[in-house]
């Protein structure tokens, strides 16, 4: 539930862009039976999001990131290791990895030690041998230090954010280069292994599932796996004293929930509804997409929001029971089915709001035909400049902004109010099932609901989606 607090309009260029490496000039072998064609050359620094131009690499698919780190409280450093497996997808000569954390103290590939330089996010890796396309290979990346605390161009921060027991870790949507390498953007999915050794006493949560928690020596090490892939920015490894509670739905999915001491009585009615939650969203949008479930609620009170990382929500209060039924939603839709670019929030933002209306309609509150035509949605005035925001490009300022969330939300109950119920419901389930861990667009969306509801919604969405102004007629 992101609703950022925004410090001002203003935003200077160094918050909007991202420094993007230029690829050394190198001798280039010529590819066999194309004379003067270079056969290998670099990796495209960035995937070409324009929200964040220096997000995401080209040239490879990552398939697995292993993450081991050592905590000090002193400092909050760390002495970390993460390990990335990868498949190139030409061949290479080098390559970029999205990196603002501590210094590198060795980089190998495939065993071999890489050159390497450092240019604003990009770390630019130079393989020797090169690396051959279709060729799995590994990259392993060692540094020491304090990662950073990133701010987004609204003025929001995430990455390595300290509190009073230990540190909070959102990552969207570019947090996750504070503490570990990686092809930054949610077109590139992974699975995730995270080993963590934090002194005795305190509690490292990520996501998935606990594989093991062992204590030695004053030190205690968290093995945890993520088995389903996972966008960059959904990933956390939230560190500090934590109350810890397993559960399971009454499906016998497992539950894992941290919250912070401070919070666990004015928590605890919140939490307890998780299973409630999952029950309820699985028989709307199907099957829940992930072997395991649970919240980190801590103190963060210089962040203020709360972020849908898979498998384990984030909160930096004590949340309301709409703010978990919200993050919980987006287990289905924004990590299990994520965005292709940043653009399309409302994809994300908008499906959990809707889902949260239902959940409040379920739940006893009002009805979602009541929440859109309240004074927060709907019933604002025509004249109002929440109107003259296109919900498929908010902006990099605006994207956590009220359009993504409360326009995009109007618009769904919009469609449904267009299509049917039958077909609406039918479209949540199968935007859920054919997307499952993959990525999708607004065109996407919209090529499925004309496809599910047999009707031409070209201008519906048009109006809805792309168009400033109040919507009068659909």
């Amino acid at each position: 539930m992101r609703f950022r607090r925004l410090g001002g309009t203003a935003v200077t260029a160094a918050a909007l862009s991202l420094l993007v490496s230029v690829p050394l000039a190198h001798p280039a072998l010529a590819a066999p039976g194309e004379p003067g064609k270079p056969r290998y050359s670099a990796g495209a620094p960035s995937i070409g999001d324009s929200y964040f131009p220096g997000q995401g690499n080209g040239g490879f698919d990552v398939q697995h990131y292993d993450i081991t780190f050592s905590y000090e409280t002193a400092g909050r450093r760390i002495d970390a290791v993460t390990t990335i497996t990868a498949v190139a997808t030409e061949d290479l000569d080098q390559f970029d990895l999205d990196f603002r954390g501590p210094e590198i103290t060795s980089l190998t590939v495939n065993g071999h030690q890489a050159d390497f330089r450092r240019d604003g996010q990009e770390l630019v890796v130079t393989p020797r041998p090169k690396l051959k396309e279709g060729k799995p290979f590994t990259v392993v990346v060692k540094y020491a230090g304090t990662p950073p605390v990133i701010t987004d161009p609204d003025e929001s921060i995430e990455g390595w954010v300290p509190t009073d027991d230990g540190v909070f870790v959102p990552g969207e949507p570019q947090g996750s280069t504070a503490w570990y390498p990686g092809s930054d953007h949610p077109t590139d999915k992974a699975t995730f292994t995270f080993h963590v050794t934090v002194p005795e006493g305190i509690t490292a949560v990520g996501n998935g599932q606990l594989l093991s928690q062992t204590t030695k020596n004053g030190r205690t090490t968290f093995v945890w796996d993520s088995t389903e892939p996972m966008a960059t920015y959904l990933a956390t490894m939230t560190i500090g004293n934590f109350q810890v509670t397993r559960s399971a739905t009454p499906s016998g999915i497992p539950i894992y929930t941290a919250v912070d001491p401070q919070l666990a009585t004015q928590s605890a009615a919140t939490v307890a509804r998780i299973p409630d939650i999952i029950e309820y969203f699985s028989t709307i949008f199907g099957p829940y997409p992930f072997a395991s479930a649970g919240a980190i609620v801590d103190r963060a009170p210089n962040v203020g929001y709360a972020l849908e990382s898979q498998t384990k929500p984030i909160f930096s209060s004590s949340p309301s029971l709409g703010t978990m039924a919200h993050e919980i939603a987006h287990q289905w839709y924004g990590d299990s089915v994520s965005l292709s670019r940043w653009s399309d929030i409302w994809l994300n933002e908008g499906f959990a709001t809707y889902a949260q209306w239902l959940w409040t309609e379920h739940n006893g509150g009002a009805t979602a035909q009541q929440t859109f035509s309240s004074s927060s949605n709907y019933g604002r005035a025509a004249t109002s400049s929440f109107w003259q925001t296109v919900t498929t490009d908010p902006g990099p300022v605006d994207m956590f902004g009220n359009v993504p969330y409360n326009r995009g939300a109007m618009t769904l109950h919009a469609l449904r109010g267009k299509i049917g119920d039958t077909a609406f419901f039918r479209l949540l389930k199968d935007w859920a099932t054919e997307h499952r861990y993959g990525n999708a667009s607004t065109a996407d969306f919209v090529r499925q609901a004309q496809e599910v509801s047999g009707m031409n919604l070209t201008n519906f969405f048009d109006v809805w989606l792309n168009q400033k102004g109040k919507p009068s007629a659909w």
